[in-house]
């Protein structure tokens, strides 16, 4: 096992796992209070990470690929037990710290998978106050245009009376396989207007949601303790994933586009994906501040 690194303030602690798709082990208080869920030190798994990297698309992909630019790219599988390829390939692959610091650290990866993908993909963990700040890049290094997307897929914690703020005006509904079935206003589904703080759904949810503000509040009022998401202007999108009332956890995931945005009517373009030419690059931002609450 590569070692992990980790970086601190006064206020909280981050370490990360380049071994793991460069993904986070934890991200806690200063006095250990988890923020994100804390994974096992010794974990190969990237899905129980805190928080992994979405690179060179976030979610599924249907169909067994996806067409672009007058081609058709198959997909394989790429996670046992999933139907579609899922999360890009960035979470799966060994980075390499470029700098390191007690507040910073900076890692790179050169992927050359899955066909036709080729990637140069950095991602920045910084703290300042506290707060976690994330920084993904990709630089498309193929020789022909691709659409490309990026995402960040935390685990937070979710306790009986967390409540969600995450003003959205629609939604993705999906199917059995996860894939997106249609769009409607927030205001078909009541129990997902999280427009003002709102109790998690008891049931199942991983659905898209749209027309976002880019900024969310996950509120754990018997913890006297918050979480505040704030998404640069390109994750214009956010999935919201939980099982049911009884897990232990809920991700909120700030991501460029929807699940099977390669196939959505419109193609990738018109569902968040970025055509990227040889060279060209995208970047998203995203800080995770905690708030302590009064009481």
């Amino acid at each position: 096992m590569t070692a992990s690194i980790v970086i601190a303030d006064a206020q909280a602690r981050a370490e990360i796992r380049p071994d793991l798709g460069a993904g986070l082990l934890r991200y806690d208080l200063a006095d250990g209070t988890p923020l994100f869920r804390p994974a096992p030190a010794d974990t190969t798994d990237p899905f129980a990470l805190a928080n992994i990297l979405l690179v060179p698309w976030s979610n599924r992909i249907g169909a067994g690929g996806f067409a672009f630019g007058g081609e058709h790219y198959a997909l394989p599988r790429n996670r046992d037990g999933e139907a579609c390829p899922i999360h890009g390939s960035g979470f799966q692959q060994v980075w390499q710290v470029a700098t390191a610091s007690a507040t910073r650290v900076d890692l790179e990866l050169e992927c050359n998978k899955p066909a036709p993908f080729r990637y140069t993909a950095r991602v920045t963990y910084a703290l300042q106050d506290g707060a976690l700040t994330i920084v993904l890049s990709v630089v498309n290094a193929a020789a022909e245009a691709l659409p490309y997307g990026l995402g960040l897929h935390p685990w937070l914690p979710r306790t009986p009376h967390s409540t969600l703020l995450l003003p959205a005006t629609g939604v993705w509904l999906e199917d059995a396989e996860h894939l997106p079935t249609g769009h409607v206003a927030i205001a078909a589904h009541p129990d997902w207007n999280f427009s003002t703080a709102l109790a998690l759904p008891t049931a199942w949810i991983n659905n898209a949601f749209s027309g976002w503000t880019h900024h969310a509040v996950l509120t754990w009022p018997e913890r006297r303790l918050a979480l505040a998401i704030d998404a640069g202007a390109s994750l214009d999108t956010c999935i919201v994933f939980s099982p049911d009332g009884s897990s232990d956890f809920v991700c909120i995931e700030p991501v460029t586009h929807p699940p099977n945005a390669h196939n959505l009517p419109g193609g990738p373009e018109a569902n968040g994906l970025v055509p990227l030419l040889t060279d060209e690059e995208l970047a998203v931002e995203c800080t995770f501040r905690p708030l302590l609450l009064a009481g």
